[in-house]
């Protein structure tokens, strides 16, 4: 899931606190702006629509992209192509990410699932045996430069057959950023630990057996397409709330008024424009390493920072409106599969694999990679309208 499920650790605190009088100002300053903007009735009529509207047309379609996505994703891990993927791209993480060939299993299970996938591979001492203590510290960034790959894939895809090229060279991009992140996590961890640059453990050669379901291949191919269907909804459903409660918000203050002469209609998708006021400071930065000609798609990258399913939400709409080529497409998914909403899940990860003290470092160098993936994708694809 985007929002890692921990047990949190209650604490007591003082029923009233400085904090409660910082929420209330932030709060009653926001829907103060707002109304000022829209007029208060339209401000609660415009969240109300573009909700509704997000749940209808945004949350629901990723759900049905992550059922089918994950149904796929079972039926070839049952059947063995899951390991074919893995026995192909083991030999190539120790050059590209300085893992062993066994890291090759996480990026495939991390990819067909999300970045939390990784902590089950984790706990399994079959896996963990070929790792040093450095290199465990990349579980994190690895599991996230991979994170929700097929479903971020898969959506761009239903977006259009013109977006294939650039969906390709998004995942290329990714997989950029995450050879800088991963490998700068890992530079730092063998410091850490006084680990030799070079210090590696034998990778497995014997990984030649795989578990399968009981019955025949029929039953095993309906059960595995049914258990990964299942997961698609748990996910889809993880990804509604998510999705509803920032895009409302992101779009609100993104777009602007649709009624004549810049009046406020009260309908979906109308906003106050502030993320394009305060973007089109970094437009033209955004412009040289991302290709962004509009301050309006700087929304996507700050929220899959967050929640990739909430910035894949922006994506329809951007294209709508005419923001969005197949450029920024390609960029949209190098960045939101290298990120994977990190920030929701970075920190519960690294506690989880008890790396606490990695925490800083770890988030740094990923939102760096993000951005990196974001860059190469840019330039990869305008590499190739050359040719």
């Amino acid at each position: 899931m985007e929002i890692l499920e921990l047990k949190s650790k209650e604490r007591q605190v003082a029923a009233i606190s400085k904090e409660t009088f910082v929420v209330l100002i932030i709060f009653i300053s926001l829907f103060t702006y707002l109304g000022k903007v829209m007029g208060i009735d339209k401000v609660f009529s415009v969240m109300m629509k573009t909700g509704h509207d997000v749940l209808m047309n945004t949350s629901f379609y990723i759900m049905a992209v992550a059922i089918l996505a994950g149904a796929v994703a079972s039926i070839m891990s049952e059947f063995g192509i899951v390991a074919l993927i893995n026995k192909l791209i083991s030999p190539l993480m120790r050059p590209l990410f300085g893992l062993p060939g066994a890291a090759a299993l996480g990026a495939v299970t991390t990819y067909i699932s999300d970045n939390p996938a990784i902590l089950g591979l984790a706990e399994d001492q079959g896996f963990n045996r070929y790792f040093t203590k450095a290199e465990k510290v990349t579980y994190t960034n690895l599991g996230t430069t991979f994170g929700m790959g097929l479903i971020v894939t898969a959506y761009m895809l239903s977006l259009g057959s013109e977006y294939f090229k650039a969906v390709l060279i998004g995942n290329l991009g990714a997989v950029i950023g995450g050879v800088f992140s991963v490998r700068m996590v890992l530079r730092y961890a063998k410091k850490f630990y006084n680990e030799p640059a070079n210090e590696r453990i034998e990778d497995d050669k014997d990984g030649n057996v795989r578990n399968i379901r009981g019955g025949s291949s029929f039953e095993r191919l309906l059960a595995s397409m049914m258990d990964g269907a299942k997961s698609g909804v748990t996910l889809g459903l993880a990804c509604a709330s998510g999705t509803v409660l920032i895009c409302t918000f992101v779009m609100i203050l993104t777009f602007g008024p649709q009624g004549p002469n810049g009046s406020y209609l009260g309908v979906a998708y109308e906003g106050v424009q502030l993320l394009p006021k305060i973007g089109s400071y970094f437009t033209p930065i955004a412009k040289i390493l991302w290709g962004f000609g509009e301050p309006e798609l700087l929304a996507y990258p700050f929220t899959a920072l967050g929640a990739v399913g909430s910035a894949m939400g922006l994506t329809k709409g951007f294209i709508d409106k005419g923001l969005a080529s197949a450029n920024t497409i390609a960029v949209f998914t190098g960045m939101g599969i290298c990120w994977s909403g990190f920030l929701s899940t970075h920190v519960g990860m690294l506690d989880t694999l008890k790396h606490n003290h990695f925490i800083k470092i770890a988030i740094l160098w990923q939102l760096i990679g993000g951005l990196i993936a974001g860059v190469a994708a840019n330039y990869l694809f305008k590499l190739t309208l050359m040719f």
